[in-house]
């Protein structure tokens, strides 16, 4: 009797543990692989509101038609130094993130078949999720980025455009759709979209990402709107 309930419980562990490796490769290959290109299309598309204005321009005076340069030298200096600044500084940059991904849209849809045929793309079967959320844990020692969720901050419209802190608040946010995959599993297509907060500036993007060489990398990134 010992050695049948022994052989029970034996049978049910190798049961129990072999589901569990065929659910992981199904489940977390999509996961995995966004993952992986996470910090080379943030690199590619994010916005720092600190240095996206543009360099002044000479005022006009409109009686006479002409530019008026008085300063205008002096400001433009100051303006190319700051950028400098920004650009040398080393401390991380904080980017609030979407972390709901979610299924392309249908508008998003329409623009990817302007640009490629999609119908050799669909979406892997993450259990056939709508969306799941994106862990930013693995993330968390990123020397460039200092990643936090979005929801942790007042809406991205309230955010005050002139603050310079990269501390109070991200200088701009980030999200990404889920991706379809081609019947090979070795190229794939996502949306994604920057903004640098305030409703006021952000861009949209088309990924394609490819897997040749066993690591997956961004292929093209097409730019499909900009606010």
């Amino acid at each position: 009797m010992k050695l049948s309930k022994s052989i029970f419980i034996i049978l049910v562990l190798l049961s129990f543990f072999g589901c569990k490796k065929k659910e992981v490769p199904e489940s977390n290959f999509e996961k995995d692989v966004l993952n992986s290109v996470f910090l080379e299309i943030v690199d590619s598309i994010y916005m720092d509101r600190r240095i996206v204005t543009p360099p002044p321009m000479p005022e006009r005076d409109f009686k006479t038609n002409k530019e008026d340069t008085l300063g205008f030298h002096k400001k433009l200096k100051e303006y190319w130094r700051y950028q400098d600044s920004i650009k040398k500084d080393k401390t991380r940059i904080l980017l609030g993130v979407y972390d709901k991904i979610t299924k392309m849209s249908s508008l998003e849809i329409e623009m990817i078949q302007k640009e490629i045929n999609i119908l050799d793309y669909k979406y892997d079967t993450l259990k056939e999720a709508e969306e799941y959320t994106f862990d930013l844990k693995p993330f968390k020692n990123n020397k460039k980025f200092h990643f936090e969720k979005a929801s942790k901050y007042l809406h991205e419209k309230e955010w005050n455009l002139n603050d310079k802190s990269n501390s109070v608040i991200p200088v701009g946010t980030i999200f990404m759709s889920r991706i379809q995959f081609d019947k090979t599993k070795k190229s794939g297509i996502l949306s994604a979209g920057a903004s640098c907060g305030g409703g006021k500036c952000g861009r949209g993007f088309i990924v394609i990402i490819e897997n040749k060489t066993g690591k997956w990398k961004i292929h093209k990134i097409i730019h499909t709107w900009t606010s």
